[in-house]
Parts: structure tokens; C-alpha cells; sequence
């Protein structure tokens, strides 16, 4: 099945051609970096981390790009509060982000441009715009004239002339549009500064992404990408400029993921709902996270509740569940690093087909996760009637199943520690949550252990109420019992 994408500019899905056969080019908007990233941020990077997996499973050769803006209004108005350069603060934000997604098991895409990097590249196409006659200098400043472009609002569907009927934007008299924006602001003072042919002054917002978009991709890309919020007028802005100055199609597949919303409402830092992505890190085992994340289509808004993440919770613990049964019954788990074909026919080969299908459909996550718990339950059953009569048939279709779920799992980006090592770190996280006393747990599962033996299993069942009181589970197996805090 061809890979089809909901392209925001049709409007429609449309089948995946990149201009370069077998060479997909791919941008994505990163973060201003003048705070903690919070979990909107995260949708986004985790919506393209997985496209990006998922287009290099299908064999493309990816070059991905995603930027920093690390000169903007809001970097400087905090540098100049907390009395630090905007550099210094840029660079420890940057690294936060990045501490952030390394825990998500997000894969750094191959460059990471800063727009302070790339003054040169924005100076030249702003002169482009200029010399065109798309874009007109007053006193440093140099605006982008939108009703010059005549394309301006294809992506967003606005009509510019609606746009000025209804507007309501901030007058600025030197503008020959109110919805000129601008490409080169002059300089002002305690900002950083670079020289041009307009005088001192730094990069408009907009002008960065196809400055640096285009000296990585060129004028013409695959897949541009983003969240909603960026459709107007950031992306839009950027059509406009791009497209003046090459007289070239910009961007093939626009690529645009919804909103997080917290308790059904939208965050916003008036109602002080802001999740930062460090805060969540420390309740919740980052791939539940990520499962949450993306257990809606990328396109459709996706609510944030303590269900909703428990939920997620509960998912991830019931797949290391089963790859702990697995390992113990085969003795090993597949290996993760698999190659396209190591399938064979039968159920496991049907559920990764149908997996590939949901991705193949405008990347479904949603989907492909009730592919993945469907074979996870599946497996389970298979593992259930081979313990029971002890038959060695299933053991084929066991291992096959358990590939694939590992292989639905590298897509996702889940499932990178053993389960050992999940269920000792969940353990342990609980413990000190909850403040539990482990000593005492392992003297009475100690105690009713002794107690089965002498066949006093009145004592045992006894011991084994108050432990699952205390949210402890216990597992009576051939080499002894184990103990899991529940969740």
C-alpha cells in the first residue's frame, strides 16, 4: 500500500511522492528556546520522531531538519529580565530540550539549525525579496507586501481582502498592508544586532524557517511540518516569501499535528495549566507518555486527564507483561534490530501488515496501537494454552508475534529497555512514591511462602489480602515468588 498524506494545503489525502525518488526531504518548526518545553512541544516532535522512524523503515533516505529560533521577541524580553545574554539563555534551553527528548526516545533528526547561524542566508533572500519588488525597506525596517504575492493565503484558506475587512491587527503606518509582516527589524537597544544592507538590525521571525530550509533542502521540499497553531500565519508567511524569491513550488506535503488540550480545556498560562515535559518526566515512565501522546491521530486534538495517562500506564505495563512472559518461556527475546521480511504467514504476519496499513494511512497511531494491544492479547492466549499442555506448537507463532510487537514498538519509539529493567525501575519509582517498605513486603512474602509449605493456606491467603492491600501483587512461580507494586 503507498504511504498516503493529509496535505493541510489540498485539503485532502494525497499518495506519497517525494520529488527525489527514494529521497524524502523533511522540515520541521522546532521551539523558540526561551523557557521548559511543556507537552504541547512534545506532540509534535514525538508526532514527527514517528513519521520519521516510519519513512525510514519504509526505506527512504531522510534528511531531516528541524530548527531552533533562537532570536525573537520573547528570548530577548526574558534575557533582558533575568539580565542574561540571549545566547546564554538559548544555549540552556537548548539543552534542556534536548535532556527532555533523549528521555522521550526521540531520535535527533540529522541537522538542527540555529537561526543566529544562518544571518547570511536570511540578508540574501530578504535582498531577493527587495530587489523583486516584494518587499519594501522604511527606515531599517523591511516589510514583505502581501498583496503582492497573489497565492497569499492558500494554506491557511484565508482571502487577504476578508483578512482587511474584519481586521483588527495592531496599525503600523509605514506598513502599505496592515498584514504586511515584517522580514528585517531594525535594531533597538539592549537586542542583538547584526549588520545589513538596511542598517543594524535582526531577522523577522518568518524569514528564518526558509532561510534555513532552504540552504539544507533547497527551495523545493517534501514535507513541511508543524502544529496547527503554525498553519497562520507563520507557515503561510513563509509560502509567501519562499515562493516570491525562487518563483518555485516551496513545500510539496504540508504536515500540521492538533492540539493538547489539559482536563478538556486548552492550555494557556492565564489558567495556569501548563504540563512541562521535565515536571511529567518525573511521575510518569516516559513511554507511557508517549503512548498517550500517541493514542490520538496526530491531526485530532488530544486531551490530557489522569485517565487518559493511567490508561496509557496500564497499556505499557500489559505489553512488558507479555515480553517478560515471552523472554521466560522462550528463554530470549527477538532481536529488536530486525530486517524487513524476517516475517513468516499466520496471525503475527496479518498484524504487522495490518500495523503498516494503519501507517500507510496518513501515519494512524491510533490504529496501529489497537493493532499492537489486539496482538498483545493474542500472544497472551497463545502463551496460555502452551503452558497449559505443554506443547511446542505455538512456540513458532509465539516468537513471531513477540518480533513484530518489538518491531511495532521501534516505530513508536517504546519499548527500548528489557522488561526486567521496566519493571525494576517502576518498582523502585513506586517504593518512594508511595513510601513503601520494601524489607517488610519481603519478610512476609518470606512468611507466606513458609507458610504454603507447611500448608497453612489459610495464613498464606491471609498475608497474600493484606499485601494486595498495600497495592503489592504477588507471583507464585517455579523458582519462587515475586512481588510487583501495582500501579
Amino acid at each position: 500500500m503507498t504511504i498516503q498524506i493529509y496535505n493541510t494545503l489540498s485539503r485532502a489525502k494525497e499518495a506519497f511522492e517525494p520529488l527525489e525518488p527514494g529521497h524524502v526531504k523533511m522540515y520541521v518548526c522546532g521551539p523558540t528556546v526561551y523557557d521548559s518545553s511543556h507537552i504541547g512541544h512534545a506532540r509534535s516532535i514525538i508526532v514527527f520522531d514517528v513519521i520519521y522512524r516510519y519513512l525510514t523503515y519504509a526505506g527512504y533516505d531522510v534528511t531531516y531538519v528541524r530548527n531552533f529560533t533562537d532570536v525573537d521577541d520573547k528570548i530577548i524580553n526574558r534575557s533582558n529580565e533575568l539580565g542574561v545574554t540571549t545566547d546564554s539563555l538559548a544555549e540552556k534551553y537548548i539543552n534542556e530540550f534536548h535532556h527532555d527528548m533523549d528521555a522521550l526516545n526521540v531520535l535527533r533528526p540529522g541537522i538542527e539549525p540555529k537561526a543566529t547561524e544562518h544571518i547570511d542566508q536570511i540578508i540574501r533572500i530578504v535582498e531577493i525579496l527587495v530587489e523583486k519588488g516584494y518587499a519594501y525597506a522604511v527606515n531599517g525596517d523591511v516589510f514583505f507586501s502581501v498583496s503582492l504575492f497573489k497565492g497569499y493565503g492558500k494554506l491557511s484558506g484565508r482571502k487577504l481582502e476578508d483578512m482587511e475587512a474584519g481586521a483588527r491587527v495592531k496599525i503600523d503606518k509605514r506598513k502599505q498592508n496592515p498584514f504586511d509582516f515584517v522580514l528585517w527589524k531594525a535594531s533597538k537597544p539592549n537586542e542583538p544586532v547584526w549588520d545589513s544592507p538596511w542598517g543594524k538590525g535582526r531577522p523577522g521571525w518568518h524569514i528564518e524557517c526558509s532561510a534555513m530550509s532552504e540552504h539544507y533542502l533547497g527551495a523545493s521540499f517534501d514535507i513541511h511540518g508543524g502544529g496547527k497553531d503554525l498553519i497562520f500565519p507563520h507557515h503561510e508567511n513563509e509560502i509567501a516569501q519562499s515562493e516570491a524569491a525562487s518563483g518555485k513550488t516551496f513545500v510539496k506535503y504540508w504536515v500540521h499535528n492538533g492540539f493538547v488540550n489539559i482536563n478538556h480545556e486548552k492550555m494557556s498560562k492565564s489558567l495556569g495549566n501548563f504540563l512541562m515535559i521535565k515536571d511529567m518526566l518525573q511521575l510518569y515512565h516516559p513511554e507511557a507518555i508517549r503512548l498517550f501522546l500517541l493514542s490520538h491521530h496526530y491531526r485530532s486534538p488530544v486531551d490530557f486527564t489522569d485517565q487518559a495517562i493511567r490508561e496509557a500506564v496500564i497499556g505499557l505495563d500489559k505489553i512488558y507483561a507479555l515480553l517478560d512472559r515471552v523472554k521466560k518461556y522462550l528463554g530470549a527475546l527477538p532481536d529488536k534490530d530486525f530486517q524487513d521480511g524476517d516475517g513468516g504467514p499466520g496471525i503475527q504476519e496479518d498484524a504487522w501488515q495490518l500495523f503498516c496499513n494503519a501507517m500507510d494511512d496518513d501515519f494512524n497511531t491510533a490504529q496501529g496501537l489497537g493493532v499492537l494491544y489486539e496482538t498483545v492479547r493474542t500472544t497472551n492466549r497463545a502463551l496460555d494454552e502452551a503452558e497449559e499442555s505443554g506443547a511446542s506448537a505455538a512456540q513458532k507463532t509465539i516468537y513471531k508475534n513477540c518480533l513484530h510487537i518489538l518491531k511495532m514498538g521501534k516505530i513508536l519509539g517504546i519499548l527500548s529497555e528489557s522488561p526486567g529493567a521496566y519493571f525494576a525501575l517502576k518498582k523502585e519509582h513506586v517504593i518512594e512514591k508511595q513510601a513503601i517498605d520494601s524489607d517488610m513486603i519481603e519478610k512476609m512474602v518470606k512468611e507466606r511462602d513458609e507458610a504454603r509449605k507447611a500448608k497453612d493456606f489459610k495464613k498464606a491467603d491471609l498475608l497474600r489480602d493484606q499485601l494486595k492491600e498495600m497495592n503489592i501483587d504477588i507471583e507464585d512461580r517455579p523458582d519462587g515468588t515475586i512481588w510487583k507494586v501495582i500501579s
